[in-house]
């Protein structure tokens, strides 16, 4: 038995369409693809299990949330990388013709806090947000 530092997290998202959350979640983020069957895949996001179930119809956000003169979409979910990582992704998202919701930026430079953020969606309209801090002992700093 194989025990970890953080607990791992398990999520399940809607999907309209397997063959492009394939593409995006498996070529474009470059996850391990676990289990699947017709209507679900399994993804290894970083050690966490994360599941595309095909749902058809469309989803609308619940909302926006503004934050550093942003429009923040709600709900969204993500990892927190290192600045390389975060840097990496960044450049292979772009590669990709990901249209940002918020582009790649730096928030509190210099203060409690210092990371990079960005936001996009999945082929399905999940919204993503990927974060990197500087210092991530300072992930929960006022």
């Amino acid at each position: 038995m194989t025990t970890s530092v953080r607990p791992g997290f398990h999520l399940a998202i809607p999907v309209d369409d397997l063959a492009k959350a394939r593409a995006f979640y498996g070529e474009v983020l470059g996850l391990p693809e676990g289990r699947s069957a017709e209507a679900w895949v399994d993804w290894n996001f970083h050690g966490h299990q994360v599941v595309t179930h095909v749902v058809p119809g469309a989803r609308a956000e619940a909302g926006r949330n503004p934050v550093d003169g942003h429009d923040v979409p709600v709900p969204h979910f993500g990892l927190i990388l290192s600045v390389e990582e975060f840097q990496v992704l960044a450049g292979k998202l772009r590669d990709a013709g990901t249209e940002f919701v918020i582009e790649p930026y730096q928030r509190f430079a210099g203060e409690p806090g210092e990371q990079w953020t960005m936001f996009l969606h999945d082929p399905a309209g999940n919204a993503l947000e990927f974060k990197a801090f500087r210092d991530e002992s300072q992930l929960f700093a006022k």
